[in-house]
């Protein structure tokens, strides 16, 4: 277990992952056929010749899940109860095969639950292009996880 219990979560601290990922045709073409997505935008080579991008996009959806598994050892790695929500997801970048992504936590808020059982714990999560000379942000959003406290881990 690698992940942080509520109370060593610090409102203001930011994580950088060290583990960055390149992503692959492979892994964009089984993430759309996994979740039925057939968009011609990520699978398509005539169709986005005659769009602005002029290559396939890799699914935002990818994007986003592989940032937050990315982010996991680094956070919520056997500490984490469940995660509660995903919130204002943007995507101001487009990710392509080839690119090599990097992520960044800051813990934006914490709270103890009402049982001050375990604790509510917000980070807002940011997704680089590190292959891009001006590492652009390709994906953000926030993400809130109930954790465990210290004090209430079970004996194992």
């Amino acid at each position: 277990m690698t992940g942080l219990y509520y109370e060593e979560f610090e409102v203001g601290e930011t994580i950088e992952h060290e583990k960055r990922r390149t992503i692959s045709e492979s892994d964009n073409q089984q993430f759309c056929d996994m979740t039925m997505n057939q968009q011609p935008l990520h699978l398509d080579v005539e169709f986005v010749e005659g769009t602005d991008f002029g290559e396939r996009l890799v699914n935002g959806l990818y994007t986003m899940s592989l940032a937050v598994g990315l982010s996991i050892p680094d956070t919520t790695d056997g500490t984490i109860v469940a995660n509660l929500s995903y919130d204002n997801v943007e995507h101001p970048e487009p990710v392509f095969h080839g690119d090599t992504i990097r992520v960044r936590s800051m813990v934006s808020d914490k709270r103890e639950t009402s049982d001050g059982e375990r604790g509510i714990v917000t980070m807002h999560v940011e997704v680089f292009k590190v292959n891009d000379p001006d590492e652009p942000v390709v994906c953000e959003f926030d993400r809130t996880a109930l954790s465990l406290k210290r004090a209430n881990q079970s004996s194992e």
